[in-house]
């Protein structure tokens, strides 16, 4: 899940990430190292996710000479700059860190991450999505294991589509468009939708529709917002947009979001499956109303997906207790600590969980009584292969915020325009850290 939703990293502070590496204590191919025998071992372990502490009793229980010490680095941000001040202090260097699978690259390529496959981490292939997997892998290496998925879905308020006369959900893009003008007919602050600039939102269409505007080989990096899929995706939002089907004025996670959400203002949210978890807090006068479905399809009859947000954990290159913090790394993400994460609400892209009658078999009373559980697992199973983010994305993703709010607090300009200035400003950034960028 999208668990940090600030949307702030001082990169330019940061060193510059090739410099690091020879302060990252080895290759990122290092062996297992330290942890292996009795001795007692003290894992620290960065986390902003709640249930991996949850994880941690039975670990040591079941290993005394580990102890878990599971510290909060505060948003993604803050963490991220941390870990790259105490690579290069070299001191100070975490066990196990939560990253945002964008953020993988970043800290992967320059060797500040393990490669996890001397622990025989393949062999863990087999249970998580083909996409989640991808996420963890550069350059065909495995740096991480994925904690928590967001595959997109379509979270939809069906008393508010019946009221416009609308009797089940869009199951196409096309269906769609034309739901969004019966909704705004409905007057006043009724909208299918809102945006404000969400750039997950955003590249979770342009992903769907096959676009591939990213392209990663090793330090070269190769920007394109031209391609076919990119151009349908961001030609529709943009008719969207323009027509005043969306709501612009309502930011996401403020509280006329949640005020929206509550009166069924807004129809439809398009996120991340971990909605689930959040969306009964923010919206509880609406329980009963929402439903789940797939995102709808460019084609009537296909079934591709893309994803919104999603977690793992990684070993840095400096950690002193590989060797042990891979053996609670797997409890976790894999392991016998699994499912008390997942009993706690983390939404996993495990297929043992995803495939398993508990998880797709229980009614959600606030969903009225449906069984999203199966919709969100057909959801993870589709999400289109192949994407790729750029090693510099935390930094790219701010300035995309900067580019994008003038269009939609004056209406000038387009979508098209907001990302031909962003990959300008992308090309520049990532030469000067040393990548090799057009």
């Amino acid at each position: 899940m999208r668990l940090s939703q600030k949307t702030r990293l001082l990169c330019a502070a940061l060193v510059p990430m090739f410099a690091l590496a020879a302060c990252s204590g080895g290759a990122g191919g290092a062996g297992p190292a330290g942890g292996g025998g009795d001795e007692p071992v003290k894992l620290t372990v960065w986390s902003w996710d709640g249930t991996v502490e949850r994880a941690v009793p039975g670990f040591q229980a079941a290993n005394p000479n580990i102890k878990v010490e599971v510290v909060n680095g505060g948003s993604s941000q803050d963490e991220y700059k941390a870990l790259d001040n105490a690579i290069q202090a070299g001191s100070g260097v975490p066990d196990l860190v939560m990253f945002e699978y964008f953020a993988i690259p970043y800290f992967a390529i320059p060797g500040k991450l393990t490669d996890l496959g001397a622990f025989g981490v393949e062999n863990l292939k087999k249970d998580y999505v083909q996409a989640a997997w991808n996420d963890v892998t550069v350059n065909g290496k495995v740096y991480a294991l994925p904690s928590d998925y967001g595959p997109s879905a379509m979270f939809y308020n069906m008393a508010t589509l019946k009221k416009a006369g609308i009797s089940e959900a869009p199951a196409t893009w096309d269906e769609y468009y034309e739901a969004a003008k019966k909704v705004r007919a409905l007057g006043g602050d009724h909208y299918i939708a809102q945006d404000t600039g969400d750039l997950f939102f955003l590249l979770s269409l342009i992903w769907q529709a096959g676009g591939r505007p990213f392209k990663v080989d090793g330090n070269k990096v190769h920007i394109d917002f031209t391609d076919e899929g990119t151009t349908r995706a961001v030609a529709f939002w943009q008719k969207m947009l323009n027509e005043g089907l969306v709501n612009t004025k309502v930011t996401g996670w403020s509280d006329d979001w949640n005020r929206a959400l509550n009166d069924g203002a807004l129809a439809t949210q398009t996120m991340g499956g971990w909605l689930t978890s959040t969306l009964p807090e923010r919206a509880p006068k609406a329980a009963g109303d929402f439903r789940v479905a797939l995102m709808p399809q460019w084609k009537q009859g296909d079934k591709v997906g893309a994803e919104n947000g999603g977690s793992s954990f990684g070993i840095p290159a400096a950690s002193g207790h590989k060797e042990a913090a891979f053996k609670f790394l797997e409890y976790f993400t894999h392991g016998g600590g699994l499912s008390t994460r997942v009993d706690a609400g983390a939404f996993v892209p495990n297929t043992s969980v995803l495939e398993s009658e508990a998880f797709q078999g229980k009614a959600n009373k606030y969903f009225g009584d449906q069984k999203v559980g199966g919709v969100l697992a057909e959801a993870s199973e589709i999400v289109g292969s192949g994407w790729q983010y750029p090693p510099f994305f935390e930094w790219a993703r701010s300035i995309y915020g900067d580019l994008a709010s003038p269009f939609y607090t004056t209406g000038k300009g387009s979508l098209t325009e907001i990302l031909q200035q962003w990959k300008q400003r992308c090309v520049q950034y990532g030469n000067e850290q040393g990548f090799q960028v057009d």
